[in-house]
């Protein structure tokens, strides 16, 4: 009933830019929270940034300064603007959304399908 679309990854050197952009789709009431997690090879998924509807975004320690996520709530759409990449941001980035479907009475948490980004010279 609900899908995010992610694009916008790739290869990058270090100290260079990239935009994630993820749109959501189909049954949607509202959206409370999007967010984008990433994962790293032998890692567990983790925060990157998070936005809630109405409030200020968060964001993990090792990205502040250099990540920022913004969002368009008339095309349920959220972005991730990454510069200043290291290696280390080397992960596939998933987004999610936390969703009010039509019919139901209660948030749902959906997953892109996850964009490799890559930071290597």
């Amino acid at each position: 009933q609900v899908q995010l679309v992610e694009s916008g990854g790739g290869l990058v050197q270090p100290g260079g830019s990239l935009r994630l952009s993820c749109a959501a789709s189909g049954s949607i009431f509202s959206i409370k929270t999007m967010g984008w997690y990433r994962q790293a090879p032998g890692k567990q998924r983790e925060l990157v940034a998070v936005t809630i509807s109405g409030g200020s975004p968060n964001y993990a320690d090792s990205v502040k300064g250099r990540f920022t996520i913004s969002r368009d709530n008339a095309k349920n759409t959220v972005y991730l603007q990454m510069n200043s990449l290291k290696p280390e941001d080397t992960a596939v980035y998933y987004c999610k959304a936390d969703v009010w479907v039509r019919g139901r009475h209660y948030y749902t948490d959906y997953w892109g399908q996850g964009s490799q980004v890559t930071v290597s010279s």
